[in-house]
């Protein structure tokens, strides 16, 4: 069983479904790493004090709100977490919407709900329901230290939570130059309609994700693979003893590769990718030094 993001519960009415919420989405990239053009040394990610220029340790960062120009409120992730315990654990859903009704550009990032122990009978209660009314759970939850507004969503077995965008974050389509609608006002004529309507129903089909390819991923092994044949590699630096200092990790681009390859021969084709009225606390991060 995976490790769940985050337990609570679904809470709709006087109904309460024990679940526990899991990443519905992998990002498959190519993990490009930085080097520095002179030497081939890694390039690291450091968490720097912006006053002193030393970097912190990651057990002296906490999280701070800006309360006034260089005054900030620190809050421990228990505090947060305390703030609002119900917020935190609980999917609350507030109202149910046509399956149709939310346009495509408010969905966010996917993930599964999975019934904990003795919520399988209301879990899937809730989930046929939702399939027989043709309906969507509209929710808040938090994840991590962020509110989402969120659709509950049901799927032939699981209940699925995708995170949506708030109004506010949605850029207005007033400043683009957008042709008119309707087939006057756009300049079109019935028969180029007839035609571009033709070409829909020919390329029309059943959707199938696992029929799409990522060929801009498999281009770039490949053109990794030709320069691998031909010896075109450079060797990472290796900092001394007194240089070492606690960088990313670094991936060899050979190994990369071999890993790369092994997973595509193994796997056969590559799996298609996954493609407010409530202030979301965006914390600053603030080292425990006393500012001056």
């Amino acid at each position: 069983m995976p490790r769940a993001l985050w337990k609570g519960a679904i809470s709709f009415g006087l109904v309460h479904i024990p679940v526990a919420l899991h990443p519905a989405a992998t990002h498959d990239e190519l993990d490009f790493d930085w080097l520095d053009r002179r030497n081939m040394a890694p390039v690291g990610y450091k968490r720097v004090n912006k006053e002193t220029g030393k970097e912190v340790p990651r057990e002296n960062i906490v999280r701070g709100l800006k309360h006034t120009d260089g005054r900030y409120v620190v809050l421990s992730d228990e505090e947060i977490r305390s703030a609002n315990v119900k917020s935190t654990q609980t999917v609350d859903i507030v109202a149910f919407v046509d399956a149709g009704a939310i346009d495509v550009s408010y969905f966010e990032t996917p993930y599964f709900l999975a019934p904990l122990a003795r919520g399988e009978k209301v879990y899937a209660l809730l989930r046929e329901a939702l399939k027989r009314e043709h309906k969507v759970g509209i929710a808040y939850v938090v994840i991590q230290t962020k509110q989402h507004l969120a659709a509950v969503i049901p799927g032939e077995r699981v209940l699925m939570l995708n995170t949506l965008r708030w109004a506010s974050e949605l850029k207005s389509t007033t400043e683009l130059e957008l042709p008119q609608g309707g087939l006057k006002a756009s300049g079109l004529r019935e028969q180029e309609l007839k035609m571009a309507s033709e070409l829909v129903k020919k390329m029309s089909g059943r959707w199938d994700p696992a029929q799409y390819r990522d060929s801009f991923r498999e281009d770039i092994l490949k053109l990794v693979g030709r320069k691998v044949a031909k010896g075109q590699l450079k060797d990472i630096a290796t900092p001394t003893q007194e240089e070492k200092q606690p960088t990313a990790r670094i991936i060899d681009l050979t190994e990369l590769l071999k890993q790369s390859l092994g997973n595509r021969a193994n796997s056969g084709a590559r799996k298609p990718a996954a493609s407010a009225r409530h202030k979301s606390i965006r914390p600053a991060v603030v080292s425990r030094r006393k500012r001056a």
